[in-house]
C-alpha cells in the first residue's frame, strides 16, 4: 500500500503517524507531503527516517490512498487531482463535508455506504465524531427528537497556535493571539469564524453534520461551542429528547456495549470523563447519564474524547482500515 500524508508535520499529521504504527498497518511506501517550507524535513515512520516532499511530487507517485490534513484551501485544490488519478483521498478538513456527493463517515456508525466509486470520503468535525458515536445508538433505539449541545472545546482544536497562547499566557509571555480574548484562566463562546445567522461555523458543523451523518434532517438541533483553557481534549455537555419511552439503566447498558464507547458513570466514586484521562486514547468517553426532569422522554450527558485522536486522526486511520478491509 502507497500512502501519502498530506499535512504530516501539523499536530493531526503526526498524530496519525502515531496511529497508524499502534494498529501496525503495513504501509509499502510512505510519501510525507508537507507545504514548500517544510520540503525536506525528516519524520520518522517505524523507525525509518523519511524525507517530506511537496505536493505535486506525491501526485507524481501515484499513491493508493492520501490522508489529507492541510487545511480546507490545500483539499480543494488538490483531493479532486489525486482523485482522477484514483487515489482514494481521506479529508480531514471541512472542504467535502457536507458535499451532497460526498460521503462524511465515521466507521462505526456509517462505513457500511462506502463504495469503491468513493474517491474522495470526508472525515467529520471533532465535536461532530465525538458526538454521533455517543447518538446512534440511542437513535436506532429510542429515535432522537431533540438535541441541545454545549461543547467545551480545548486549544489544541485551533492548531499550534493556539497551544502556544494558552502556554504563554499562562507564564505571562507576550504571544500571538489566536484568539480575540486571552484563553488563559477564560472561556471564549467562540470557536471559528461567526456567521450570518449568529452562530459560529463550529456550531452550525455540529447541527449539519450531525444530520448528515445520521441520515436524519428531523431530528432537531441545537449548539453553543466553547474555547476553553485546556490544552487537549474535547469535552460536551448534551441534552437529548426521544421520541419513545427511555429506561435510564437500559441506556447506559446500550452505551457500555456500543463498541468505540467506554461508560464512565460512578458518581459515587466521582467516576466521570474528563479530558486528562481522555488524552492519547481513542475512545469516547461517557457518564453524568442522568433524566431530564423537565421533559418527557430526556436525559442529560456527558461526552468527552481526545479531538486529535478520535476526533480527528484516528477517525481517519479507522476509514482507511474499513478500506482495506473491503477491498
Amino acid at each position: 500500500m502507497k500512502l501519502a500524508i498530506v499535512g504530516v508535520t501539523g499536530l493531526v499529521g503526526g498524530v496519525m503517524l502515531k496511529v497508524l504504527e499502534e494498529k501496525n498497518i503495513k504501509v509499502s511506501e510512505l510519501i510525507p507531503v508537507a507545504s514548500e517550507k517544510s520540503v525536506g524535513k525528516e519524520i520518522v515512520f517505524y523507525n525509518k527516517k523519511y524525507k517530506v516532499v511537496g505536493v505535486e511530487e506525491a501526485i507524481n507517485k501515484k499513491p493508493d490512498f492520501a490522508l489529507f490534513s492541510a487545511g480546507g484551501e490545500t483539499s480543494k485544490k488538490y483531493a479532486e487531482i489525486f482523485a482522477q488519478q484514483g487515489t482514494v483521498v481521506i479529508d480531514n478538513s471541512s472542504a467535502w463535508r457536507m458535499d451532497t456527493s460526498k460521503k462524511l463517515i465515521v466507521p462505526e456508525v456509517n462505513s457500511n455506504i462506502l463504495t469503491p466509486n468513493d474517491k474522495i470520503i470526508a472525515n467529520p468535525n471533532c465535536s461532530t465524531i465525538q458526538l454521533v458515536m455517543v447518538l446512534n445508538p440511542l437513535h436506532e433505539k429510542y429515535k432522537i427528537k431533540r438535541v441541545v449541545i454545549s461543547t467545551y472545546q480545548s486549544v489544541s482544536g485551533s492548531g499550534l497556535l493556539g497551544i502556544k497562547q494558552l502556554e504563554n499566557e499562562s507564564k505571562n509571555i507576550e504571544t500571538i493571539r489566536k484568539y480575540p480574548h486571552k484563553i488563559d484562566k477564560n472561556c471564549l463562546p467562540h470557536c471559528d469564524d461567526f456567521t450570518e445567522n449568529g452562530y459560529t461555523k463550529e456550531e452550525m458543523k455540529l447541527i449539519n453534520e450531525t444530520q448528515k451523518i445520521l441520515d436524519d434532517y428531523n431530528i432537531l438541533i441545537t449548539a453553543t461551542a466553547v474555547r476553553v483553557p485546556v490544552l487537549g481534549g474535547h469535552s460536551e455537555s448534551v441534552n437529548i429528547e426521544f421520541e419513545n419511552d427511555i429506561e435510564l439503566n437500559e441506556i447506559k447498558k446500550l452505551l457500555d456495549s456500543t463498541k468505540g464507547v467506554v461508560l464512565q458513570d460512578d458518581i459515587l466514586n466521582n467516576v466521570y470523563p474528563m479530558p486528562i484521562l481522555a488524552h492519547n486514547k481513542n475512545e469516547v468517553f461517557v457518564g453524568r447519564i442522568r433524566k431530564d426532569f423537565s421533559q418527557k422522554n430526556a436525559i442529560n450527558l456527558w461526552i468527552v474524547a481526545d479531538n486529535l485522536r478520535k476526533g480527528a486522526a484516528t477517525n481517519a486511520v479507522q476509514i482507511l482500515e474499513s478500506l482495506i478491509v473491503s477491498n
